[in-house]
C-alpha cells in the first residue's frame, strides 16, 4: 500500500470531503426517534431476543433510540442496522482495495485515495453507481412484500431455518457485530483521510510523530 506523504487535496476534493462528513452527521441525526408514550412491551421482547445481543455489551442502545418504540419501528431499526452494516463492510473492503492500487475500471487511472477517486470518477461511473444501487434497492423493496418477511433477510433464509437453530443465531450475531465494527471503521477512515490526508496502512502515522 502506498504510504507516501501526499500533496494537499484540490479545492473540489476538499469540498467533496466536507460534504461527506456533513452527510455522515446528518444521517446519524436522522435516526433520532420522536418521543412517544407507547408501551415498552415490544422493546422488552427485543431485549430478551437472542439475536444481536452479545457479550460484553448485551442490548446495545446507548442513545436510547428504542425507548417507547413499537414492533414496526424496532423492525425498521434492525433493517437499517443490517443495511448500513453491509454497506460499511463493502466500503471497508473497497477502501483498502482502492488504497492498494486495485482499480478494476477506467484503466486504473483513478487516485489511490478513495475520496479523491470519488471526485475523479467520470459522470458515466456515477450514473452506473446510482442505477446499480437503485436497482438493488427496488429489488429489496419487492422482497419485503413477501409474507413472513424478516428484517434484513433478503435471501429468504427464514423460510428454511429459524432462531431455534443455535448455528443460525450465531451467524446472525456475527453479521451484526461485523457490520457494527465496519460502520465505526469506515467512519474513522473517512475522518482520517479528510483531516490528515492519510488513507492507507499508514493513515495514523501523523498521530505518532
Amino acid at each position: 500500500v502506498n504510504s507516501r506523504q501526499h500533496n494537499p487535496p484540490l479545492s473540489n476534493t476538499t469540498t467533496m470531503k466536507t460534504a461527506i462528513v456533513a452527510s455522515l452527521v446528518a444521517s446519524a441525526a436522522a435516526f433520532a426517534p420522536a418521543q412517544t408514550g407507547r408501551s415498552t412491551t415490544q422493546v422488552n421482547a427485543w431485549i430478551s431476543d437472542q439475536v444481536g445481543i452479545t457479550a460484553p455489551v448485551g442490548f446495545f442502545d446507548p442513545l436510547g433510540l428504542s425507548k417507547g418504540q413499537d414492533e414496526a419501528t424496532m423492525k425498521y431499526y434492525r433493517e437499517a442496522e443490517l443495511k448500513h452494516g453491509r454497506v460499511a463492510m463493502a466500503a471497508c473492503l473497497g477502501w483498502y482495495l482502492n488504497a492498494g492500487g486495485v482499480h478494476p475500471a477506467f484503466n486504473s487511472a483513478l487516485s489511490n485515495d478513495p475520496l479523491k477517486a470519488m471526485v475523479e470518477l467520470p459522470p458515466v461511473g456515477w450514473v452506473q453507481f446510482v442505477l446499480g444501487c437503485g436497482a438493488i434497492e427496488w429489488l429489496a423493496q419487492q422482497i419485503k412484500e413477501r409474507p413472513g418477511y424478516v428484517p434484513g433477510d433478503l435471501l429468504g433464509a427464514a423460510y428454511w431455518v429459524d432462531n431455534s437453530d443455535e448455528g443460525w443465531v450465531q451467524y446472525q450475531n456475527k453479521e451484526l457485530n461485523n457490520g457494527r465494527l465496519a460502520m465505526l471503521a469506515i467512519t474513522g477512515m473517512i475522518y482520517q483521510d479528510v483531516f490528515t490526508g492519510e488513507y492507507g496502512d499508514m493513515m495514523y502515522r501523523q498521530l505518532v510523530r
